[in-house]
């Protein structure tokens, strides 16, 4: 029987959690939420400790301490840009570990010889989480080596990828279904193993602007996992948290899959068929109007609307500080800017909501793609800082393009555009860029943070 304190710590906690969903549903809040979550875990984690009798103390602590020294050293170090991956990574470590607490129930249990009496669910939802969690982890780790660029980030194939991808599913279903009719360690491993193998096979297919929602899908697995693991375990509060990481992760799968204007089916595995995020990489010849950042500053300095775009190339160049300063000189002119948010911004969702919070840029001039579409007709100029694929009018006008059918800011309907790029070279989707080549469309070239402080001292001096 579990004592009363702990089934209220636990309810405790899991009202942090839900409580923290809530606060990272907005800028505003999400580092609250995000303080709250962490209380909320460390309440579980402290529960554990002075309710169970544990055995291998040391080593669990042990563990403890060189997890925190990683987490914590992790979180001083990381760029802003390496954000996406370090989430990619850790979301595959939440389903590693899921795997493995589920196989060591199946070798505690098969030191006491009480396997075979163990209840069917039970061993159906250990079958699911060694299966679930090795293939997020796997998958996740793909996703870490593309974002890191490590290998490829366009799509891998191979003859027969569907074969042995279709094969490895089969296989893992019925060395399951074998699992649970005769207990054993053994197929646990199997599914181990080929849950890791379909996890490979499930990412190397995508590519380009689709990599953010597989790191969404694959959240939403290890969140299922999790569950699955304490419901196994029969710990209420990893079951609560884990439905909620699954069910969180599903809502914005199916949102960023839309914001992409695509399935999700098509998401991964359109590449088999050529219709994923899939271009030639290659930077274009044809001819476009370059400016300096003098010419920018006199446009920017004597609009009365300015709408920024920020992308990934803001990210790495770390110019999000720089930027907001631009910002505050000119509405300080008395010109409005808002910045335009696109879902898939950057390479995880909500990326671009981070980096400019992290630059204290106010939230209120934050306005997300639904809201301030319908503002780029109004607005003297847009201002294109690291962005692409979310403003490249190909996937309005062009149904061969690879992001045909995406939902893109109207960037191209201001009365000029300034896009500021470092070359030629395509965005992530690995494609030319329209936008680049129409007439109110000016070309600031060079790195994004020292050509942001020449812009920013050359407005100042109007």
């Amino acid at each position: 029987m579990i004592p009363t304190w702990v089934q209220l710590a636990y309810l405790v906690a899991a009202i942090f959690f839900i409580v923290a969903l809530k606060g990272l549903s907005s800028p505003r809040t999400a580092r609250r939420g995000n303080l709250i979550g962490a209380a909320g875990a460390v309440i579980a984690t402290a529960v554990v400790f002075a309710e169970r009798d544990l055995d291998h103390v040391l080593p669990i602590l042990v563990a403890v301490a060189v997890g925190s020294l990683v987490g914590v050293v992790g979180a001083q170090r990381v760029q802003m840009t390496q954000m996406p991956q370090l989430v990619a990574l850790f979301n595959g470590v939440g389903g590693g570990a899921a795997a493995l607490v589920a196989l060591l129930e199946l070798v505690e249990l098969s030191e006491r010889g009480s396997v075979a009496d163990v209840a069917g669910f039970d061993l159906v939802a250990t079958a699911f989480t060694i299966f679930i969690g090795s293939l997020s982890f796997s998958g996740s780790l793909v996703t870490f080596a593309k974002l890191q660029e490590l290998m490829t980030t366009r799509p891998v194939l191979f003859p027969g990828l569907p074969v042995a991808f279709g094969g490895s599913l089969l296989a893992a279903i019925a060395v399951s279904v074998l699992l649970v009719i005769n207990p054993a360690l053994w197929p646990g491993v199997v599914v181990a193993v080929l849950g890791l193998i379909l996890g490979v096979l499930l990412v190397l297919p995508v590519g380009g602007a689709d990599v953010p929602i597989v790191i969404s899908l694959l959240n939403a697995f290890t969140g299922l996992s999790v569950a699955a693991g304490g419901y196994v375990l029969g710990n209420t509060l990893l079951l609560v948290a884990g439905t909620l990481v699954g069910a969180a992760g599903t809502f914005l799968t199916r949102m960023m899959a839309s914001a992409m204007g695509r399935s999700l089916a098509n998401t991964l595995f359109g590449a088999l068929k050529g219709g994923s995020t899939l271009g030639a990489g290659e930077a274009s010849d044809r001819p476009v109007r370059s400016t300096g950042p003098e010419d920018v500053a006199i446009l920017l300095g004597y609009a009365q609307r300015v709408i920024i775009v920020p992308g990934y190339g803001l990210a790495v160049a770390q110019a999000q500080h720089t930027l907001r300063e631009l910002v505050d000189v000119l509405i300080e002119r008395g010109v409005q800017v808002d910045y335009a948010i696109h879902p898939v911004a950057g390479r995880m969702p909500g990326h671009m909501n981070v980096l400019l919070a992290e630059a204290q840029v106010p939230y209120e001039q934050l306005k997300e793609m639904d809201e301030i579409n319908g503002d780029f007709k109004q607005a003297d100029v847009a201002l294109v800082v690291g962005a692409n694929d979310v403003v490249n009018p190909a996937a309005r006008t062009t149904p061969g393009a690879p992001i045909y059918g995406m939902p893109i800011l109207n960037a191209d309907e201001a009365q000029q555009v300034v896009f500021m790029k470092r070359s030629m070279r395509p965005g992530f989707a690995g494609i030319e860029n329209e936008l680049l080549f129409n007439p109110q469309t000016n070309l600031l070239f060079g790195d994004a943070k020292q050509t942001m402080s020449k812009l920013l001292n050359a407005v100042k001096s109007l």
